[in-house]
């Protein structure tokens, strides 16, 4: 959050000796630290700053980098996005199965139910939907009734209970994991979606403009990288907030919501693609000073670590970058580190032609070498 402006000096000494001296010089007296002057300049003083932080909040609330909740709303109507975006549902595919093959078209209503085991939620299919003549099944995108991303990450098979029954059911079972839900976004989320929006006052035609289309799909993406390796040819790579590629059907989302006629130029063929994955170990010895507690030092080593996976992660192209390791681990208390393995390696960030790299660790090993006295 960017520290609010200071549009009105607000400190109170400032204000007391502004009405003092403007007292004195018009009833040509003194006034005296406890004379009854005194205290009802105070007083006024008091008044005075109220009202200047006052002013000087409505006045930051005008900001669109300082502005909060509805009025950062309000300020959204000088960009192009116009209106925070709201909560989206989760979706998967789920295999509707009837008891045996029919010599006619067996309907799936629209709005038909299904659940987990739990009932925890409940997804519906989006339109009416028929098993073809001779077919025991068919395939169906169903969505959550529940926008947000509470609808996420229910594996494969686990929804598998039927709400609203219809002739000839057998079974249900979804065959991909749900995903692309997300909650509306927080104001520093919006701040920069409003900021990345500016660039698509022509259309998806720069590579801003894309970038922003693409994470108009959901809060929960954390990097886009556009290019375009030929004329006419543009690759989307997308970059979810844990750190991991965009499952497909966030990659869906996002080529649907970038290939829209409103957006994408005629010539464009636009795909969305998956960044190519470096690899990298994490192998360490740590050093303690003789003074501090081994417990807690053990802990906040374990959780500086956890905490540089999760930045080595953040960014498409990021290079693999020992040296910020050390320093966390420096700055976390520990004396020295041997540090055999992550070795600085510098990644492609999907300029130009390049395929964007993403590093992901595959092992973490830390040892504790002990304390030793400076």
């Amino acid at each position: 959050m960017t520290e609010d402006h200071r549009f009105i000096p607000t400190d109170p000494n400032d204000i007391v000796a502004w009405l003092t001296d403007a007292y004195e010089k018009i009833l040509k007296t003194h006034v005296y630290p406890a004379s009854p002057e005194r205290l009802f300049i105070q007083w006024l003083a008091n008044a005075l700053t109220l009202e200047r932080a006052l002013t000087n909040y409505a006045a930051n609330q005008n900001l669109p980098s300082r502005a909060i909740g509805d009025n950062l709303d309000a300020l959204a109507e000088l960009f192009y996005a116009q209106k925070r975006p709201s909560p989206k549902p989760a979706s998967c595919t789920v295999r509707f199965s009837i008891s045996a093959p029919q010599n006619f078209l067996v309907l799936i209503p629209k709005g038909t139910r299904v659940t987990d085991a739990n009932r925890s939620l409940l997804w519906e299919t989006l339109q009416d939907a028929y098993i073809p003549v001779g077919d025991s099944f068919v395939d169906l995108k169903v969505q959550c009734t529940q926008p947000g991303k509470v609808g996420n990450d229910f594996l494969k098979g686990q929804l598998d209970s039927i709400v609203d029954p219809f002739p000839y059911f057998l079974s249900c079972v979804n065959v991909s994991d749900s995903d692309g839900g997300s909650d509306a976004p927080s104001d520093e989320e919006f701040r920069a979606l409003l900021r990345a929006s500016m660039d698509a006052f022509s259309c998806a035609g720069a590579k801003g403009g894309y970038i922003y289309w693409a994470k108009q799909v959901s809060t929960e993406i954390a990097d886009v990288v556009a290019n375009s390796p030929t004329p006419g040819v543009v690759k989307l790579y997308v970059l979810m907030n844990d750190g991991s590629p965009a499952s497909t059907e966030i990659k869906n989302a996002v080529l649907a919501a970038c290939s829209a006629d409103s957006v994408r130029p005629l010539t464009d063929q636009v795909s969305v693609l998956d960044p190519e994955i470096v690899p990298y170990n994490i192998t360490l010895t740590y050093f303690s000073p003789s003074s501090v507690n081994a417990t807690e030092l053990d802990s906040a080593v374990k959780k500086t670590v956890a905490d540089f996976t999760v930045w080595q992660s953040g960014k498409l192209g990021r290079d693999i970058n020992p040296s910020k390791l050390i320093g966390d681990l420096m700055n976390a208390g520990v004396k020295r580190v041997n540090l055999s393995e992550p070795i600085f390696a510098e990644l492609n960030d999907g300029s130009g032609t390049q395929i964007p790299q993403l590093a992901q660790v595959s092992s973490v090993t830390i040892t504790n070498g002990g304390a030793e006295d400076d």
